[in-house]
């Protein structure tokens, strides 16, 4: 039975959204829905285990330091695969985030991201809320040990990105599928006929191969979503669109030592020492203000003697 038989609305999705992810996950988001479409079914652990995704820990703190788990397939909304990959929602993600950011009792946000990126649905808005709370509380994304894609998308908007000595970051680059079912479907003797309106309505449908004219629309919305991609990442890096294009990977994720060279991130850290690190700097205000307060009731003590 052709992909677009069963699970038509899942299939569409896979098929005609644009990714910001790793292809090789892309790969194996397309097998795993293929096992289905065959009949077979997968429990939520054993698509974490295909996907290669990290299972999604909870917020934590630490002291004032508030952890935001940013792991998995990122998708707009928490959907099938997003719960059952222990991915991330872009519009979950940012209503916590904002949440943090407008708490009092937190100093500092940590991002964790583990993940090899998503679709890209969500999250250039998701990027820019991050870039807009700059200069509010301190921000500070760790790959830990993955920020790839749609992940380094929103990373990069952080004050701070970190990536841990193991981890890797990048892929800059968006991408599409369109899988041609006409030989398959001739050789069961199927023929589809699509009735349609619109010029383009049926545009980069499944049943027979895609035209040039159809290739060329594809590759422009794939094209348009990475500049979108690369500009953002020039605003939160403070670089140019033309040092991301050139100098980011050029679409391949890249090591620790590798990222800290082309300037990607701003350190090469451990997750823990980064927030011993964070935790100190929160300290030393603190600090400061006690000792400026002893001082000043020395001074009060001395002048009523």
């Amino acid at each position: 039975m052709a992909m677009a038989e069963r699970y038509p609305h899942v299939t569409n999705y896979v098929m005609t959204t644009p990714w910001a992810i790793l292809p090789a996950k892309l790969a194996v988001i397309l097998d795993v829905l293929r096992y289905h479409v065959a009949g077979g079914t997968f429990t939520a652990e054993e698509i974490r285990e295909r996907i290669g995704a990290a299972a999604r820990p909870a917020e934590q703190r630490a002291g004032a330091i508030a952890v935001l788990p940013l792991y998995g397939i990122i998708s707009q909304r928490a959907d099938m695969m997003t719960e059952s990959s222990g991915g991330t929602s872009t519009e979950r993600f940012a209503a916590r985030f904002r949440e943090l950011v407008a708490d009092p009792g937190v100093g500092a946000i940590v991002l964790d991201v583990d993940s090899p990126g998503g679709t890209v649905y969500g999250v250039d808005e998701l990027s820019a809320e991050i870039y807009r709370a700059r200069g509010q509380k301190p921000v500070t994304a760790v790959a830990n040990s993955l920020a790839a894609s749609a992940a380094y998308w929103i990373a990069s908007a952080a004050d701070e990105v970190v990536v841990t000595p193991s981890g890797e970051v990048g892929s800059i680059g968006v991408v599409t599928a369109h899988e041609d079912q006409s030989a398959q479907l001739e050789q069961d003797g199927v023929k589809v006929t699509l009735l349609s309106a619109g010029k383009y309505k049926t545009e980069g449908n499944a049943y027979e191969p895609l035209s040039e004219e159809a290739r060329a629309a594809v590759q422009a919305r794939v094209d348009d979503y990475y500049g979108m991609f690369v500009a953002a990442v020039a605003r939160n890096r403070q670089v140019t669109a033309g040092d991301v294009r050139n100098g980011y990977g050029e679409g391949r994720v890249v090591g620790a030592q590798e990222a800290k060279r082309l300037g990607m991130v701003e350190r090469v850290e451990t997750f823990d020492a980064t927030l011993e690190r964070i935790a100190r700097g929160l300290r030393r205000p603190r600090a400061a203000a006690r000792a400026e307060l002893d001082y000043r009731q020395r001074r009060l003590r001395s002048a009523s003697r």
